[in-house]
């Protein structure tokens, strides 16, 4: 048997505790020096926007002209604006706080008491202080608005068709009786 022969010189390898980079690892630039694109791109121009003058970036500068490019049709700028669109959904997906629903309150002043107070609540109708109440009746005069009527009339398909009478109290108790489109097939 053969020993293992081991390597006469020593090519190729290092001393132990011998770096491989001689010169060290290349030092980083220290932080207030930037790439002369940095220096370039952070550049301000003095532009117009609406014929007011401006200082405005290069960098921003060159996004508008993109996006102007992109307003007139060309389809690498087309590309980059949707790119940046796409970027900015992301991020806002990313960043932005959940929204919470807004609640509004319509009317905080409690229960209504009865249907009345319930229909001008919700504005389904409406008081008429000119209209009196019947003697002994303290409730006060009310008409129906004229969309809530309409609505319940589209709402009718198939019923029985209306009366001359129907008609009439449907008159009375609207607020803006001349809006109404009243259906044709009337029972006399």
């Amino acid at each position: 048997m053969t020993k293992k022969q081991q390597p006469s010189s020593n090519r190729g390898w290092f001393q132990k505790g011998q770096s491989g980079n001689p010169g060290g690892r290349p030092r980083q630039r220290p932080d207030g020096s930037n790439s002369a694109f940095d220096i370039i791109i952070n550049r301000t121009l003095k532009a117009s926007r609406n014929g007011v003058p401006q200082e405005i970036t290069v960098e921003e500068a060159l996004q508008q002209r993109t996006y102007q490019e992109a307003l007139a049709g060309k389809r690498m700028a087309i590309r980059e604006v949707m790119g940046w669109i796409q970027k900015r959904e992301q991020w806002l997906a990313k960043n932005e706080p959940a929204r919470e629903p807004k609640v509004s309150i319509l009317y905080a002043a409690g229960d209504p008491d009865n249907a009345d107070q319930a229909l001008v609540l919700l504005g389904i109708a409406r008081e008429v202080p000119e209209l009196y109440p019947h003697k002994g009746d303290n409730r006060p005069p009310l008409r129906l608005e004229s969309w809530a009527v309409k609505a319940a009339l589209r709402r009718r398909r198939g019923a029985t068709a209306l009366t001359k009478k129907d008609i009439e109290e449907i008159r009375r108790c609207t607020h803006d009786d001349g809006t109404l489109k009243l259906p044709e097939g009337v029972d006399k």
